[in-house]
């Protein structure tokens, strides 16, 4: 399945949806932008043939942050609906969703890459928070980031407005992978191999195991775990599939139920 839109291309294959951030030069995110790829997470939301969902930035930059001009007052309230839609949209997909981060990685556009459960960044990529210095502050950022990289430097980032690299990224904890630059396209599709070659119901079932208990106490978290294992997964003819692949030496052939 292919579509194009203005300034957001999707296409979809072999269970895997590549999405680009295509608006030139530096894919900044208008208000238009932004409706155009919650349109396109709309579409993939309830698509269970899924097995990961990969965000491109086309061009030198991933996403250089939200376009000024809609901070105004008369357009703020529309934009941050707009922007706070985006992170609904990724965090209600169950499938793994990947930032694949070529370039500079700004604000908002950083926002939307640390939305996705994992960043690979090429080492030309730069990361970072400006806001501060033209008077605001990344709303998303402020909850994610303490989650990524703990409350001081989640402030630290927050308040200097510093540009970080890959590497330095990477050792915050911000991204979770930083490559050379002439390997990133090689990195990026050998890490969608990977996901591509399970069920896209067992990978759904593996990213539910971590999101549901995330802050859980131990114990609670400990049996609710054990009960999706238990009662859901042991339930599902992909897990009996993957034993009975394993017993008779052979790839297994998903049914995704």
């Amino acid at each position: 399945m292919m579509s194009d839109q203005k300034t957001i291309k999707l296409v979809v294959a072999e269970g895997v949806a590549s999405i680009w951030l295509a608006r030139p030069k530096h894919n900044v995110l208008n208000i238009g932008t932004m409706n155009e790829l919650n349109q396109v997470l709309e579409s993939l939301k309830n698509d269970i043939s899924l097995k990961c969902v990969v965000i491109f930035g086309e061009g030198p930059s991933w996403c250089a942050g939200v376009e000024v001009g809609d901070h105004k007052p008369d357009m703020v309230h529309d934009m941050i609906a707009s922007f706070n839609r985006i992170f609904q949209l990724i965090d209600e997909l169950t499938v793994p969703t990947i930032a694949a981060v070529q370039g500079a990685c700004l604000g908002g556009g950083m926002e939307v890459a640390i939305a996705c459960d994992m960043v690979i960044a090429s080492q030309q990529a730069v990361f970072g928070q400006p806001e501060v210095k033209l008077g605001f502050f990344p709303p998303y950022a402020a909850i994610r980031l303490p989650a990524l990289v703990g409350p001081a430097k989640a402030i630290e980032i927050c308040t200097t407005g510093r540009r970080f690299n890959a590497d330095e990224a990477l050792a915050l904890g911000m991204i979770s992978r930083s490559v050379p630059h002439d390997q990133f396209e090689t990195a990026v599709n050998k890490l969608v191999s990977e996901i591509k070659s399970s069920s896209p119901l067992i990978l759904r079932l593996n990213k539910l195991a971590v999101k549901k208990h995330l802050g859980m106490d131990f114990d609670k978290a400990l049996a609710g775990v054990s009960d999706l294992f238990l009662n859901t997964l042991m339930k599902t003819e992909d897990t009996l599939e993957g034993i009975a692949s394993f017993d008779e030496k052979r790839k297994p052939v998903w049914k995704n139920i």
